[in-house]
């Protein structure tokens, strides 16, 4: 039976006031800094991937935590390929837990 993956949503709100609710992937440290990924709505049903957004962890004045746009192309860039590097690295040990189950078997 399939595990049942929780999905964690993030909802936030532009400077117009309109409110977005991204899923929330995961959270890079580079640079000294943290960075949240998340995955934006997907504009039609038949979208098939949808697009990951990058924004930097940034403490307010009270302490709490704000997302901000990354400060250049080449950080954002940077970032989007450690989490590449990652989701790999996490496809690679869920196909060896399914060799390791299938060779018990």
């Amino acid at each position: 039976m399939p595990e049942e993956l929780e999905t964690s949503i993030v909802e936030l709100t532009d400077e117009e006031g309109q409110t977005t609710s991204f899923e929330y992937l995961t959270t890079i440290e580079h640079k000294g800094d943290s960075y949240v990924i998340l995955l934006a709505p997907q504009e039609e049903e038949n979208d098939e991937e949808g697009e990951v957004v990058i924004l930097k962890i940034q403490p307010d004045e009270n302490g709490e935590d704000t997302y901000v746009s990354c400060e250049s192309d080449e950080i954002e860039q940077e970032v989007f390929e450690l989490f590449m590097e990652a989701l790999d690295e996490e496809e690679d040990e869920e196909l060896y837990e399914e060799i390791a189950e299938e060779e018990e078997k």
